[in-house]
């Protein structure tokens, strides 16, 4: 597990080279503002190789933060980033390994039929009830959380992971309603916190696609407070104190994806105020938030993809860079997520880091 002092040791050491503001409160301490995905790619072994040379050169370059969930890549990335933080220079406490359950892995391989294979590695030995699925291929009922965490705990082949997040759970919002999709994620929470008194967890989560950058009254939209109440319910229910485990958010946020920033969807439990971003409201709560889709899965990455009034205020030396600063700069993010297995994408990806984000009053004034 990520500890205080290897860290701070892993910033003390790199963070020279970098901007400002470059490592972020994460954790038990500190981790680099850009982090490594693992969502994309084929899941064969040429894939496999890139990806743990690209993690391994990272590491050594100053991003300590590495994301992956049991279902990318067919299972494949949590096997490819173990081996990678396993096999590093770098100590494993100096490293924060985030994965994610939710959805129902493959194993290595796309099967020929998804339905079949769901219903014979999973209905069948009884892993996932048939009533807890949604999409058919998504649940998160803490029984099957659990089996979850232990697989992603063997595939890395570490003993804890740092952050556990809930994967997308609006996906339930399809078959269940928004009340009973909050009672399943504190009945998850509760069993995360027992996981988190183990010590196989260090913290959890939730990563979103479209929960908490929706409207209020989209059939996607959860509230980020009622999560966090739920979060709280578990840690009281659970013990041995109040507290609780809940320590970050993931979702999508770019120059094209900015409603975390821009949409006032969320209220405080309770406030009669007006409501808030979901950045804002999350930064009120203490929590780390981790942009995924931070240049656009590469969309971002070409020219003029930028509008030109904002690329003009960005620093980096290519658009991929600028895009990865824009993510970076807005008020509240920890860290954002860029994936690549390309060794020269890792090393134009780290350079971002060499450049300071903008301040406060300086993003601010991009959507004025």
């Amino acid at each position: 597990m990520a500890t205080r002092e290897a860290l701070w040791n892993y910033r003390d050491e790199f963070g020279d080279a970098f901007g400002r503001t470059y490592f972020r409160r994460f954790g038990p301490g500190v981790a680099s503002s850009i982090g490594l995905g693992t969502y994309l790619g084929d899941p064969i072994p040429a894939v496999d190789d890139a990806s743990r040379e690209a993690i391994d050169l990272a590491l050594r370059s100053g991003v300590n933060h590495v994301d992956t969930a049991v279902n990318y890549r067919c299972g494949r990335a949590e096997r490819v980033v173990g081996e990678a933080v396993r096999n590093s220079p770098i100590d494993r406490d100096a490293v924060v390994v985030a994965t994610k359950g939710g959805f129902l892995p493959f194993d290595g391989e796309r099967p020929d039929d998804p339905a079949a294979y769901v219903r014979e590695r999973f209905i069948e030995p009884e892993i996932v009830a048939p009533d807890d699925l949604a999409n058919g291929a998504h649940a998160i009922a803490p029984d099957y959380l659990e089996w979850s965490l232990d697989r992603s705990l063997n595939r890395l082949g570490l003993d804890t992971v740092d952050c556990y997040y809930v994967h997308n759970p609006e996906t339930q919002l399809v078959t269940r309603s928004r009340e009973a999709v909050y009672d399943q994620l504190e009945t998850a929470f509760e069993a995360l916190e027992r996981r988190r008194t183990a010590g196989d967890i260090g913290a959890y989560g939730v990563a979103t696609w479209h929960a908490f950058r929706v409207a209020e009254d989209d059939e996607r939209y959860l509230s980020l407070a009622e999560v966090l109440a739920r979060a709280e319910a578990a840690g009281e229910a659970v013990g041995p104190d109040d507290d609780h485990g809940f320590g970050a958010i993931q979702l999508p946020f770019n120059v094209a994806m900015a409603d975390a920033f821009t949409r006032r969807n969320q209220r405080s439990p309770g406030d009669d105020s007006e409501p808030v971003s979901t950045l804002e409201l999350a930064h009120e709560a203490g929590l780390s938030v981790v942009t995924s889709a931070s240049i656009g899965q590469g969309d971002l990455a070409v020219e003029g993809a930028i509008p030109a009034d904002i690329d003009a205020t960005l620093a980096g030396e290519t658009p991929a860079q600028r895009a990865l600063n824009f993510a970076r700069s807005a008020p509240g993010v920890t860290s954002s997520l860029v994936g690549t297995s390309d060794l020269d994408h890792v090393r134009e990806n780290v350079a971002a880091g060499t450049f300071d984000p903008l301040g406060a009053s300086a993003f601010d004034a991009v959507f004025e």
